[in-house]
């Protein structure tokens, strides 16, 4: 019997972050950051995600030689906790055999929902009304037609305000609230500093108020600058919020004979520092997640780039439940005329 959750994660950067394009562009800056192509909103991809959460999680569960490219070096990989959420290819009878599977767990990109501006009142979290409702969020009082020219606030104002270099008109006051899980002492901070613009201008505002930094190489016999070596280089700023889907697809569910709570050296009961045990690969990614406000993901880590925190407790679905939900036994056989 397979198992299928979703979960929905808000994050919140503790640090500028840098996911690279891995090369270098004419442009505003040397080196760019991924960006999602069709409204070029700068994004954090699932693949880095996905990666630093294994990283972390095989340090964490005692098993480094499970965060590799090959895990030739595990042993019995498919009761292995890292090696069964993320995957893994053994070789065995020097090459000629090998045995590979899947990860259960389905990491995708994190997409920003509020970006933090610098305006007239201080420091604003813009975002759109299509962003904010779909990551789960409720907003309300949003009038119908409002012009591009105008921002909806959450708190109280009536002069023009200034989103950066942007200057919108008040278009009245609206409220967003957070899913329960959410509500935080990081959120609470900003929920009355919310601005919301029109969908068609949130990538003008966001790309116009990153990070840009400068660095220079340093030659190391000199301790002076390298000529010509100067390059820039962005990020998305800290206090930055975005979301992120988790899918656990376990398909190979009740087939590998562990016992949910079973605390063991390996298997599904494999035990975490303290004692505590692990019932589900979405613990592991959990854990690994967790992991990245400590210490980070994407580059320039040395730097002080890069640290994420989950903020509250993640929004959960089980799809077992809601289709058990959806179709009782009662409702069996019953047609409607």
């Amino acid at each position: 019997m397979a198992i299928y959750k979703r979960r929905r994660y808000l994050f919140m950067t503790l640090d500028p972050v840098h996911i690279g394009t891995g090369g270098y562009r004419l442009g505003r800056v040397d080196n760019s950051i991924v960006r999602e192509p069709g409204t070029r909103v700068p994004k954090i991809p699932g693949t880095s995600l996905h990666g630093a959460a294994r990283s972390y999680a095989a340090q964490l569960y005692g098993t480094p030689e499970a965060a590799g490219q090959t895990h030739d070096t595990v042993t019995n990989p498919e009761q292995n906790p890292v090696c069964y959420t993320f995957g893994y290819i053994k070789k065995s009878n020097n090459g000629q055999d090998v045995k590979a599977y899947s990860g259960v767990v389905n990491v995708f990109d994190a997409h920003i929902v509020l970006f933090p501006v610098h305006s007239l009142v201080g420091p604003v979290w813009v975002g759109t009304v299509e962003r904010l409702r779909e990551a789960g969020f409720e907003v309300r009082d949003v009038p119908d037609g409002w012009a591009k020219e105008v921002a909806l606030l959450t708190f109280a104002r009536r002069d023009p305000l200034n989103l950066g270099w942007l200057m919108l008109n008040s278009g009245g006051q609206v409220t967003v609230n957070a899913p329960t899980n959410w509500q935080t002492e990081r959120w609470n901070a900003i929920e009355n500093k919310i601005a919301l613009v029109h969908e068609s201008i949130f990538s003008h505002i966001v790309n116009s108020n990153l990070e840009v930094r400068t660095s220079v190489s340093i030659n190391p016999e000199t301790g002076a600058a390298e000529d010509k070596a100067l390059f820039t280089y962005e990020a998305i700023p800290r206090a930055t919020f975005l979301t992120a889907e988790v899918v656990l697809d376990d398909y190979r569910a009740n087939h590998a004979g562990w016992s949910p709570g079973q605390i063991s050296q390996t298997g599904k009961g494999h035990p975490l520092p303290g004692n505590a045990v692990w019932q589900s690969p979405l613990d592991v990614l959990d854990a690994g997640l967790r992991l990245i406000e400590w210490l980070g993901v994407g580059g320039m880590g040395t730097r002080g780039f890069g640290r994420i925190a989950i903020v509250g407790q993640p929004q959960e679905e089980d799809y077992g439940q809601q289709a058990n939900a959806a179709q009782s036994p009662s409702d069996e056989g019953v047609t409607t005329p």
